[in-house]
């Protein structure tokens, strides 16, 4: 296993911290918690300059790039002293951890799936760092099959991509050290739980698809040059491993220097006959080929050959592909394509787009199409012809997920969720068409105390976005709940009602939580997605910023009771929301963020954002753009900012903490307010899949306490 080769625990040069000013609370709110005063440590700053375009940028942060460098390391000890020494203070940051440990400890089941003659689920009695795996014959005697919390000390080890054989027999699974994507595999034995010699060192963005019993397909890239967790991975490659030989030894299936690909993925049909392979060198748009697994040979076929759109296998059936593709339908449709003719021109349509975006699964022989009405699950049956069937009753208003099962189950396990609804697990009785209750989480949470509506408010140029706002019933407007403004924003990813463990307290406290379907995301299909990207990109940070105004105007909060809060692409969101209005909002909370908009690309995948933002290196009219609203660019001097909580970790290899150290860094020489700016980084932990339980409570106590004291809300009180 990888070992955990970036832990930030040097010693603290001396003098390296200096006493800027003491800071105070201020009392725009009547705020009387006693102030907490802060030292905000030395950050130096060099002359490293970048050109672009005939235009020196300075770069003055640049050396806390260096994720091995020793000044990189006390910069993080240095900062983090200094944040953790303020939420020291806080009084009642330990009620808020007990509170959320109290309320996290129930059982949480996941759905069944079945292979040989057992039925797995994952399960975790309440605390446990990570879910366990279980298998069970009869559904009452449960025996562990794997459980991660055992690979180690600190539960920061994770499992990430698992898959067995078609008879069960055999079992590959993925780990992931400290939230790495980087990924160690191994085969187990189902019957004696053993492990088989077999092991694959440093995998990434893989899945795992097994061919027969033979072996299995996984993608990676070649070793980087410099740092394992930041330095640039361009070349992504699928490799096959036959059972009983050595990784030396594994097969180039696809992928070569001459043409690389940034992702590329497979999988085996269910009846496996084919292999799949998608290549793609951004996050939108894929080429598909084939393999005919009952030829022998190593002949790959091109099936869409262009990047132009986006195509998903869902299924292979005598000689034909059911694949869902966006190719003339922003929307989606699900089209049949002739292995022997797959020229575009001679798909041939089964499910036509609609309205809503479409998302289609399958199961029991039956297609199912999960329909987005204004970020609202609903889902339609229909055959493999494409006749619709009938329309699904569902448990409510909320998300529907993992509505698909193997071709000879009659049944179907799904999950059903809300803001308000913990996520419970429904049967779906193909034959008999109705869904019945499996399981529901039982915890310290009356759903029915609380209400979840949706409002449609208009943005900036006049377009109409909705926003699902979650409280307690009988909420008075009076302008003074506090109030976390919860966005995303980009890469056509839909941001669907969905229950948190960590919100049942926010909203016990009084608080609101409202989540807005701003452009960018996959809520309205392709088109709602591409307006939020490029040269659109403002119209993302307009319609968040249009969300909390409507916020205010209605008199669910105001500014004083207001915070921002996103992650990844949300993190870019808050960072630019905050410096295009710091009026906005008392609090931000950038999570994980993409900040550096003019070098995002040159950190380990980051190149394949690029669909979303453009780089600054493909023309001047996108560089000057991307610079205009990068949040490490455009800081202003002297500007009062809200109370700001970076957050980040060591071990993201996704959005390196670079970009987060650079913006603190930038964020505190510029800041001229009364209120704290400061950096919280998690040690031992990634981009946040796979976190462990306790390190997820401690992070969620330490953003309520900071927002709530900050905003002069007591814990278990009302605003003063």
């Amino acid at each position: 296993m990888m070992q955990n080769d970036f832990i930030l625990l040097p010693k603290l040069k001396k003098n390296s911290l200096l006493c800027l000013t003491i800071l105070t609370l201020a009392c725009t709110n009547e705020n009387h918690f006693k102030p907490i005063p802060v030292e905000y440590p030395i950050t130096e700053k060099s002359d490293h300059v970048d050109l672009y375009w005939g235009e020196e940028v300075a770069d003055p942060y640049r050396w806390l790039e260096d994720d091995y460098a020793e000044n990189t390391k006390e910069w993080v000890i240095a900062q983090n002293k200094v944040t953790f020494d303020y939420l020291d203070k806080i009084p009642f940051r330990e009620a808020i951890r007990e509170r959320l440990e109290k309320v996290w400890n129930y059982e949480k089941v996941g759905a069944p799936f079945f292979y040989g003659d057992w039925t797995y689920y994952f399960k975790n009695d309440g605390l446990q760092n990570q879910s366990v795996l279980y298998r069970s014959r009869d559904e009452v005697n449960e025996e562990v099959f794997l459980d991660p919390n055992k690979l180690s000390e600190d539960g920061s080890t994770s499992l990430s991509s698992i898959a067995f054989t078609k008879d069960g027999s055999l079992f590959a699974y993925a780990v992931s050290v400290a939230g790495s994507d980087w990924r160690d595999i191994y085969v187990m034995d189902t019957e004696s739980k053993t492990l088989l010699k077999d092991q694959i060192k440093d995998a990434k963005f893989t899945g795992i698809s097994w061919e027969g019993k033979k072996g299995f397909y996984y993608s990676t890239y070649a070793q980087p040059d410099g740092s394992k967790l930041s330095a640039l991975t361009n070349d992504h490659r699928l490799y096959f491993h036959e059972l009983g030989t050595t990784q030396a030894e594994d097969v180039l299936v696809f992928g070569n220097d001459e043409t690389p690909k940034r992702y590329v993925s497979c999988t085996v049909t269910e009846d496996g006959q084919v292999l799949v392979i998608s290549a793609a060198n951004s996050t939108t748009g894929n080429e598909l080929y084939i393999k005919d697994l009952r030829k022998a040979g190593n002949i790959i076929k091109p099936i869409v050959a262009n990047m132009n759109n986006n195509h998903g296998v869902l299924d292979h059936r005598e000689g034909w592909l059911l694949v869902q593709t966006n190719k003339d339908a922003p929307n989606n449709q699900l089209v049949k394509i002739d292995l022997n003719n797959p020229e575009p021109e001679k798909w041939q349509v089964l499910v036509p787009e609609k309205e809503q975006v479409m998302q289609v699964s399958k199961g029991g022989g039956k297609l199912f199409a999960t329909y987005l009405k204004d970020a609202i699950s609903e889902i339609r049956q229909y055959d493999y012809e494409g006749n619709e069937e009938s329309r699904i009753e569902l448990p409510g208003a909320g998300t529907v997920s993992g509505f698909s099962s193997k071709k000879t189950q009659d049944s179907i396990y799904y999950s059903f969720t809300s803001y308000v609804q913990p996520g419970s697990i429904y049967r779906y009785s193909i034959r008999e068409g109705k869904s019945k209750l499996y399981r529901q989480p039982q915890l310290d949470f009356d759903p029915e105390a609380y209400e979840s509506h949706q409002v449609f408010y208009t943005s900036k140029d006049g377009t109409k976005v909705p926003m699902i706002i979650t409280h307690k019933k009988g909420l008075a407007l009076n302008g003074k709940n506090p109030t976390i403004l919860y966005g995303y924003g980009g890469f056509n990813i839909s941001l669907t009602p969905a229950f948190s463990t960590a919100n049942t307290v926010w909203l016990e406290n009084g608080g609101i939580y409202a989540v807005p379907n701003i452009r960018g995301g996959g809520e309205y299909g392709e088109n709602w997605h591409k307006a939020g990207t490029k040269l659109q990109k403002q119209n993302v940070f307009d319609d968040f910023i249009a969300a909390g105004e409507y916020l205010i105007h209605e008199g669910y909060t105001s500014s004083d009771y207001l915070a921002i809060k996103g992650g990844s692409n949300g993190g870019l969101l808050v960072g630019a929301t905050m410096i295009q209005r710091p009026d906005l909002a008392r609090v931000a909370l950038p999570a994980v963020g993409v900040m550096d908009m003019l070098r995002y690309h040159q950190f380990t995948a980051g190149a394949g954002w690029a669909y979303d933002y453009g780089t600054a290196d493909e023309s001047e009219e996108m560089y000057r753009y991307l610079k205009s609203y990068s949040p490490v660019h455009a800081l202003k001097q002297g500007t009062a900012y809200p109370a700001t909580l970076v957050t980040t970790a060591d071990h993201d290899d996704r959005v390196v903490p670079a970009h987060s150290f650079k913006f603190a860094a930038a964020l505190q020489e510029a800041h001229k307010g009364e209120l704290p700016v400061l950096i919280r980084i998690e040690t031992n932990a990634g981009h946040g899949a796979g976190k462990p339980t306790s390190k997820v409570i401690e992070e969620q106590a330490d953003i309520f306490a900071f927002t709530l004291y900050n905003m002069g809300v007591d814990f278990g009180g009302k605003s003063e």
